[in-house]
């Protein structure tokens, strides 16, 4: 008798020792579903994270001014604002210095416009002058007048967006930031380009100049005509 209570409680044990292995074994499958429902729910947003910090990463590169010199440098020269301007979403800045009476261009329009650009982040050198002599460098005042079509990209992202809600007539001094101008710094790659010799020199200069060169540009755009 006492061998069969014995032998019960032995196997009673038993039978507590592998219900208790079964209910420990069923606890660990438990957590790792868990855990990795967890980790698939965790994916998505990690996986959006490095797009987020990379983003904000380069709105922090975005404050400074683009140079060879400082390429991949967490520092340099910030960009520089300017109250009395708009700024468009494209970082476009443009000051209205006369409004215009008459039309504004569509798509598709032959426009007739008068320009000068000035080398604003380096010394303010003039490039081009607005149908006149600006120095002895420059014979400007018998040049034609630019001619070009909009939305066909033949000129810089810049001077097309500036343009687009100008009316006829008006005057427009706008202030270029690298990424709205020539593309990778060649003036003979889209228009507008300097008629002259000496504002040849003095933008290409500028704008391949591999050192810490600010390449921020300034262009006053006179919207003469809309030629349909």
């Amino acid at each position: 008798m006492l061998l069969r209570r014995k032998a019960f409680s032995s196997g009673r044990e038993q039978g507590y020792t592998q219900s208790s292995r079964r209910a420990a074994n069923v606890r660990v499958q438990v957590g790792r579903r868990e855990s990795l429902a967890a980790a698939l729910v965790l994916l998505p947003a990690s996986a959006n994270l490095q797009p987020a910090v990379a983003a904000a990463q380069q709105g922090e590169r975005s404050k400074y001014e683009p140079m060879e010199a400082l390429k991949g440098k967490d520092y340099g020269k910030p960009r520089m604002t300017y109250p009395d301007y708009e700024m468009t979403p494209s970082g476009l800045q443009y000051k209205d210095m006369r409004e215009g009476s008459g039309d504004t261009p569509r798509q598709g329009d032959t426009l007739l416009v008068d320009w000068d650009g000035y080398t604003i982040g380096y010394y303010g050198r003039p490039f081009e002058a607005r149908n006149k002599p600006k120095g002895s460098s420059f014979e400007g005042s018998d040049k034609d007048f630019y001619r070009f079509v909009l939305g066909q990209h033949t000129v810089i992202p810049a001077f097309e967006e500036a343009v687009a809600t100008m009316k006829v007539g008006g005057i427009r001094r706008i202030i270029v930031p690298v990424e709205l101008g020539y593309p990778n710094n060649d003036y003979k790659k889209q228009g507008p380009k300097p008629t002259t010799f000496a504002g040849e020199r003095a933008l290409g200069f500028v704008l391949g100049n591999q050192g810490m060169i600010d390449k921020t540009l300034l262009f006053d755009i006179e919207l003469m005509r809309i030629l349909k």
